[in-house]
């Protein structure tokens, strides 16, 4: 597999979807294992970008509260391990520049993520984006429709409403197979193309295809990975976000791991 520096701009880009191989539960362990060893390698620089992740998060939730938008914080929730890709951008580059035996320090790694405005990456921002939007949609729509009757002022008003009532389990039975349908469809268009961007001079939607082929190729692996992914950052949340100062670095290094395995 070419990896290359991500800071050139004017290489040709490649005539057709690369070739993906068969990935394997193997695959998944061997990737873990060599995540965890990047994270050891770089533990502040990788620690600093899930302590963004996770300040951001709390951000979110208490913007969400003083907004009076208590009724946000559950798809925001949910949706939050969804942008993650983007935040592990930079582990994506200091995973490579590891492999490679690169010198760097903060500054090669912050201009990289800064040039990739430049890039196609920007594009996957815009897909991501739309995706959640439809998301939040759906989920007010639903809101609306069969909790319509009922009232909540607070946060714990909301998760009463929601959790012990008949109307709540139909609201929430909607909403997770709308939300697995869209979380599928999301991880499945950047699981691979996000560390893909980084590494090639690639168009978006060859990219997305390519991540779409991997999935494909190996469902059952590729959607435990998904499950992998989404419940350790949901239980990373759980202390309040600072869970996710350890597990998203790792989780962005395997990743990265990951698409060298599923990649040509």
């Amino acid at each position: 597999m070419t990896s290359k520096n991500t800071s050139s701009e004017n290489q040709t880009p490649p005539q057709g979807l690369p070739k993906v191989n068969q990935v394997t539960a193997d695959d998944i362990r061997a990737s873990l294992k060599a995540g965890f060893s990047d994270f050891l390698a770089r533990p502040v620089m990788s620690g600093f970008f899930g302590l963004f992740y996770a300040v951001f998060g709390i951000l979110l939730i208490l913007c969400l509260v003083w907004l009076s938008k208590i009724w946000m914080i559950i798809p925001a929730l949910v949706a939050f391990p969804l942008v993650a890709p983007f935040a592990a951008a930079g582990l994506y580059e200091i995973s490579r520049r590891l492999q490679t035996g690169e010198s760097f320090g903060w500054h090669e790694i912050l201009t990289v993520m800064v040039n990739q405005r430049k890039r196609e990456m920007g594009w996957m921002a815009f897909v991501t984006l739309f995706i959640l939007w439809v998301w939040f949609y759906q989920f007010r729509t639903v809101l609306v429709i069969v909790l319509m009757d009922s009232s909540f002022s607070d946060f714990e008003g909301f998760l009463n409403v929601v959790f012990f009532t008949a109307e709540g389990w139909t609201f929430l039975a909607i909403g997770t197979c709308v939300g697995a349908l869209l979380s599928a469809v999301l991880f499945s268009v950047t699981v691979i193309a996000m560390p893909m961007l980084l590494d090639r001079e690639m168009d978006f939607v060859s990219a997305m295809l390519t991540s779409i082929a991997v999935v494909k190729k190996s469902p059952v692996v590729m959607l435990a990975w998904a499950a992998i992914i989404s419940i350790t950052m949901l239980l990373s949340m759980a202390p309040a976000f600072m869970g996710l100062i350890l597990t998203l670095p790792i989780l962005g290094h395997t990743t990265w791991h990951l698409y060298q395995r599923a990649v040509e």
